[in-house]
């Protein structure tokens, strides 16, 4: 993708991803860094310029019908575990999770979100960020790239992600609430903390944060130790956001169980 191009989409000049050897690309990249080890992630606003996040949704909108719908029950770890567990495990306790997917196969490579995604200079800069090297772009040819949509009524239930880190791009926020929301590193790798998730659950919101929910923010976040959510949607505008996936095997795939879950095939 040439440079001038990116910078049709992605505000360059606020964020050099082009020159990460550069002052301010390396200013960049440590800020990233920092944000991650503190808070778990890391939100660059404005990042995708407004009318090009614009342009997508519209791009996006023909193809909307298509789109795998889902509507469910879960637990916190999408596990399936709660029929063999004991009442009072945080892991039997249920959430809802609702939304629309459209997987990656079904976005026409002429739309503006493609070579976004395709772009070396984003696969760097993320690698970098997140400390990465080597990384490549998923080869999933339905999830590594997708859109999310979420209807007034949708959410997403608290969970903790499979992955150790998700890339996301918000391209329209709703009239009101589908808010972000996140407990940093409630979890530890040696510690799953079944207190902490159980009084989460249970609607304590100690340590709970939100993330900004700008159009064109371009989110970096660890979800494997630090649960989080996507609060009910209200009004009448879907909350809309891409999912850029990526990972350290070239040849990284999603299983055919998580396949059919995400998009029903």
């Amino acid at each position: 993708m040439a440079t001038t191009s990116l910078a049709d989409a992605i505000d360059i000049e606020r964020y050099p991803i082009q020159d990460l050897e550069g002052p301010a690309g390396r200013a960049l990249v440590e800020r990233c860094r920092s944000e991650l080890a503190e808070l778990g992630a890391c939100g660059l606003p404005g990042f995708v310029r407004r009318d090009a996040a614009e342009r997508i949704v519209d791009e996006v909108d023909d193809i909307r019908a298509q789109a795998f719908r889902t509507e469910t029950t879960h637990n916190i770890e999408f596990s399936g575990r709660e029929a063999e567990l004991d009442p009072d495990d945080p892991l039997a306790i249920q959430v809802r999770s609702a939304k629309s997917l459209i997987a990656y196969d079904q976005i026409p490579p002429s739309c503006s979100l493609v070579p976004v995604y395709e772009s070396d200079e984003l696969t760097r800069f993320v690698g970098a960020a997140l400390e990465m090297d080597p990384i490549y772009r998923q080869a999933d040819d339905l999830g590594a790239l997708n859109v999310m949509v979420y209807d007034p009524g949708d959410e997403l239930g608290w969970h903790f992600d499979n992955s150790d880190f998700a890339v996301t791009l918000m391209l329209q926020a709703p009239s009101g609430g589908g808010g972000f929301e996140y407990v940093p590193m409630l979890r530890t790798p040696e510690d799953a903390n079944a207190t902490g998730v159980a009084r989460l659950l249970h609607g304590d919101r100690t340590g709970v944060r939100s993330m900004d929910q700008e159009v064109g923010t371009l989110t970096l976040f660890r979800g494997r130790l630090s649960p989080h959510r996507v609060t009910p949607v209200e009004g009448s505008t879907p909350r809309i956001n891409a999912v850029l996936s990526y990972a350290r095997d070239p040849d990284a795939r999603l299983t055919p169980s998580a396949r059919r879950i995400f998009f029903g095939r």
